[in-house]
């Protein structure tokens, strides 16, 4: 490795400084040039020239960049590219790295479709308050296209399939080129003058943006507006916006979707229908259901003045018959109740010699009880006597044992808790005597 001082770098550190001073001094910017020897590598990435009379550049632009672009370019094409100006270490070569790339002069048109969109949008030409809800059911559709458009084709043919009902008119004029953008408002100035259409369709196949220009002039944008009939507009693409988009009253992503919302789907109509009929035809059975059911309840309900005499004669005949079986059960029940009533009168009337003779009896056995109840506690009493001598201390002294307590009057159970010269009193069957302990034996 060789050794290098503070002032040597190498080759790879130069190379990065020097990108570094040219990313810093030059910022990313649009350049105009002119292509040529365009490689396209198999990773992707695009390398070529871009020159001009005087100078050339090499260019990288990268996958993840140029497969944004929606046309592909060619040699000796005139293109603007936004680029940051870098250096390729790998080989110390000056290049532009291509952020985005569009064809010369795009840029001119850019700035002209903003400013007019700007302007008409302070105008209100874009305003949703102005925007007019299509016709459900139109009879007579008005395409403004070229007649020899295969846009035109597309539209007649999903017409045809979805409402073919309707009669089209078809209003021919230029949709690209010189004097397109004048010819396409006298168009749709001739159908508001004509008035012979629900709704208009203004279509065109998709296309670079040059070819869609004549859609971004203000003489179509004023003649959009200016229309009595509402405008569908289909112009290019899905992705493509035009000023003629923004102006109309709706805006289709295709000239085939501008057909399919300005008129109704037949088969779907016809499905819808079919429902209705159906849900229609369920109801009126279940009417006349309800009407026949209330029919049949009201007839049963219908009878003859004399079958409804006849049948008030025996309600009233059972009501009677039940008032006679009512009375005679009432009549019934209160004899009953009569007679014990009667009975318990009977039993309540006062008997003096009956009560005394009872009282007399009660008396008697009053006593006997009195007597037999004494005589049995008495025995109790003598019992327990007895038990109560044999458990009496007095009794044991009786057979010369002796109760010995301390001074404190405790009763002394085991020599070993006495000392010599403890006070002790000793109790007989018959007095006592008081000692003192001489000597405590084991």
């Amino acid at each position: 490795m060789l050794e290098t001082t503070p002032d040597v770098i190498s080759v790879t550190e130069l190379n990065r400084l020097a990108r570094f001073a040219v990313e810093r001094a030059l910022p990313i910017r649009w350049v105009i040039g002119e292509i040529s020897n365009l490689t396209r590598a198999p990773s992707g990435h695009w390398y070529f020239t871009l020159k001009d009379a005087n100078a050339a550049v090499r260019c990288a632009m990268f996958r993840n960049r140029n497969q944004f672009l929606d046309w592909r370019p060619e040699n000796g094409m005139q293109v603007e590219v936004k680029a940051q100006a870098t250096v390729y270490e790998a080989r110390g070569e000056f290049q532009l790295s291509i952020e985005a790339m569009r064809r010369a002069g795009l840029g001119a048109l850019f700035e002209a479709f903003a400013r007019l969109k700007e302007k008409l949008e302070l105008e209100g030409l874009f305003d949703a308050a102005r925007k007019r809800s299509l016709p459900e059911f139109p009879r007579t559709i008005g395409i403004v296209t070229s007649a020899k458009a295969a846009a035109l084709r597309d539209v007649l043919t999903t017409l045809r399939h979805r409402w073919p009902s309707a009669a089209v008119v078809v209003y021919p004029t230029l949709v690209q080129g010189k004097g397109a953008a004048e010819q396409v408002a006298s168009a749709l100035a001739t159908a508001a003058a004509r008035a012979e259409c629900q709704v208009l369709l203004l279509v065109r196949g998709g296309g670079s943006i040059e070819d869609l220009w004549a859609f971004n002039e203000e003489p179509v944008a004023r003649a959009i507006a200016a229309s009595p009939i509402p405008v569908v507009s289909g112009v290019g693409h899905e992705t493509d916006f035009t000023i003629a988009d923004f102006v109309a009253d709706l805006r289709a992503p295709t000239p085939t979707g501008a057909a399919q919302l300005a008129t109704p789907d037949r088969a779907e109509l016809a499905e819808r229908f079919g429902h209705v009929v159906s849900r229609l035809g369920m109801a009126q059975r279940r009417r006349l259901d309800s009407l026949a059911q209330r029919l049949d309840s009201l007839t049963r309900g219908l009878l003859h003045p004399a079958a409804r005499l006849q049948a008030r004669r025996q309600h009233l005949q059972h009501l009677g018959q039940r008032l006679r079986l009512g009375m005679q059960s009432m009549l019934s029940d209160n004899a009953r109740h009569h007679v014990y009533l009667a009975g318990r009168l009977a039993q309540a009337a006062p008997r003096p010699a009956q009560r005394q003779k009872e009282a007399q009896a009660l008396q008697r056995r009053l006593l006997g009880a009195w007597s037999s109840r004494m005589a049995q506690h008495q025995q109790q009493v003598a019992a327990l006597e007895t038990q109560l001598g044999h458990l009496n201390p007095e009794s044991v002294l009786g057979r010369g044992y002796s109760l010995v307590r301390d001074a404190d009057g405790r009763i002394v159970r085991q020599a070993g808790t006495l000392n010599a010269g403890d006070r002790l009193e000793i109790r007989f069957a018959s007095g006592a005597a008081e000692a003192n302990v001489e000597r405590v034996l084991p």
